[in-house]
């Protein structure tokens, strides 16, 4: 099994997949439970002495006036976690849970936190025994970070609290850390704290979701390409030469991406044979400036992504100089935004695709199709109800672009008054790409059996590729009405894998 190293430095994207989605496993490097034990020190010296010091010797958010005496320090540790792990709602998904606790786990090893190591191989050994601890939907304001969810996962390290064990089932957590021979860790000052104080929910929503639409961007250039033929489109508005004169990179990579696939085609440029048209419809010629607008929107997404990934987010942290200083790291605003704009991005390319679907299935717009691509229209209604759906899902989208982000309710007696609602902004973008996957299979499955209803013109071999590959996924072709969700579906789950770009690649060659 993959093992994932976690040292002073941060972790890179890849490494939050590995352990999120693919169960790897975790140590500390020497260097960490180095840096561990020298942040510890630090801490420990600040506790003995008279003078209050924020999370070290005093309580929390509007409570931090109060000085914490000794003898309370440790029963005030386990209070912020049992009275912060107040979540409620919906379980978050396991993948979700992980991220969550690699990404503390992260911050912890920095240094900058004054952790004990013991706590931070606690937290390793919780994920490598595959126990995940029961997050629920609401709880976090995104500042001071992931507050609740992040109580909940750190309940479990001290044997309280639910949790999911690797087989599924939801126990006690003291009975699963018992039988996995760990032993629940004993909070010291500031470790409370700072188990709590991070962005590392909506962090890790961010991750997963910027690898799902890589997949899913690919996807759509994949469909557009295929809608274009179809609609007996032209191919010359791809041209490199005129993404060239406007020189943004994502539109010159969908562009490039669906000349690929369109290459060698039989069907492109037909619309000037026996119906002229001077141009194609937005949906199809601006096809490459939509998908390119959200290209170059995952790039600065990925970019603050890289930049948090290397941050240690912790209020107040250790600096190598000894001073344990409050700040306001913890705050979700980068994170937040770039989740939003990802959320608009990805209605906006949901909305383009479902235009080219409805073309399609429109007997005055598809340039001799079948009304609704139906076998015996009239008898029968082919693929109108499949276009509602998507209708649904794109109008569904653009709700959830709504920002989160501008949205800010005080908190704590008005001393966290403003919050950035980053880990509401992470949830919504998940939906997001989930119903992006399903409006791009509905324009697959519409567009594939509209170019075999195009007899006599031969697709380009990338486009029989992938209509060859979805037929074999169980996607079924042209023919009278079928009981249509389970086709659906099948779709759905074909574009979800990567399948679609997997069965087109071997005759493009890499996408962009």
């Amino acid at each position: 099994m993959h093992t994932v190293v976690v040292g002073t430095s941060g972790v890179t994207a890849s490494d939050v997949l590995a352990v999120a989605r693919d169960g790897a496993r975790i140590e500390l490097s020497d260097e960490a439970v180095a840096a561990l034990a020298a942040a510890r020190e630090i801490v420990d010296a600040l506790a003995a002495k008279p003078e209050p010091v924020y999370g070290v010797s005093t309580g929390f958010g509007a409570l931090a006036s109060r000085h914490i005496s000794p003898e309370l320090r440790a029963q005030l540790q386990r209070n912020i976690v049992r009275s912060h792990a107040a979540g409620l709602g919906p379980r978050v998904e396991r993948e979700v849970v992980r991220a969550l606790m690699f990404l503390r786990l992260k911050t912890v090893c920095s240094g900058h936190t004054g952790v004990r190591p013991e706590v931070a191989q606690t937290m390793a050994d919780v994920l490598n025994a595959g126990i995940t601890p029961v997050v629920h939907e609401y709880g976090s304001l995104g500042c001071s970070g992931d507050l609740a969810p992040l109580s909940h996962c750190a309940l479990t390290l001290m044997g309280e609290g639910d949790a999911e064990g690797p087989d599924g089932v939801v126990r006690p957590a003291g009975e699963l850390l018992a039988e996995h021979g760990i032993t629940p860790v004993e909070l010291r000052e500031k470790e409370g704290l700072a188990l709590l104080n991070g962005t590392d929910g909506m962090l890790g929503m961010l991750v997963m979701a910027l690898a799902d639409l890589d997949t899913l961007y690919k996807s759509a250039d994949i469909t557009a390409a295929l809608s274009l033929e179809a609609l007996l489109g032209t191919d010359k508005v791809l041209a490199p030469e005129l993404h060239a004169i406007r020189p943004h990179p994502g539109q010159g990579a969908a562009a490039a991406n669906m000349l690929a696939v369109l290459k060698g085609s039989g069907l492109t440029g037909h619309h000037q044979d026996d119906a002229p048209r001077v141009q194609d419809a937005y949906s199809v010629r601006c096809a490459p400036q939509v998908a390119g607008a959200g290209r170059d929107t995952l790039a600065h997404a990925r970019l603050v992504a890289e930049r948090e990934l290397a941050s240690a987010v912790d209020n107040p942290v250790v600096l190598p100089d000894g001073r344990v200083e409050s700040n306001g790291n913890f705050h979700g605003a980068p994170v937040a935004y770039v989740l939003d704009f990802l959320a608009i991005a990805v209605a906006d390319l949901a909305s383009i695709a479902e235009r080219r679907t409805d073309r399609l299935l429109d007997k005055n717009r598809s340039h001799g199709l079948p009304p609704f691509l139906a076998d015996d229209a009239g008898v029968d209604s082919g693929l109108m109800i499949a276009q509602y759906t998507q209708a649904a899902l794109v109008s569904e989208l653009k709700r959830l672009a709504v920002p989160a982000s501008a949205d800010s309710i005080p908190s704590s007696a008005m001393q966290e008054d403003h919050v950035s609602m980053g880990w509401s902004a992470a949830r919504k973008l998940r939906t997001a790409v989930d119903n992006l996957a399903r409006v791009l299979a509905v324009e697959l499955y519409a567009a594939t059996r509209a170019i075999e209803l195009r007899e006599g013109l031969a697709p380009a071999p990338a486009s029989q590729a992938a209509i060859e590959a979805v037929r074999a996924a169980g996607v079924q072709g042209p023919g009278p009405d079928r009981f249509l969700a389970p086709d659906l579906a099948a779709a759905d789950a074909f574009v979800r894998a990567g399948l679609l770009v997997a069965a087109v690649v071997p005759v493009t060659g890499p996408l962009l």
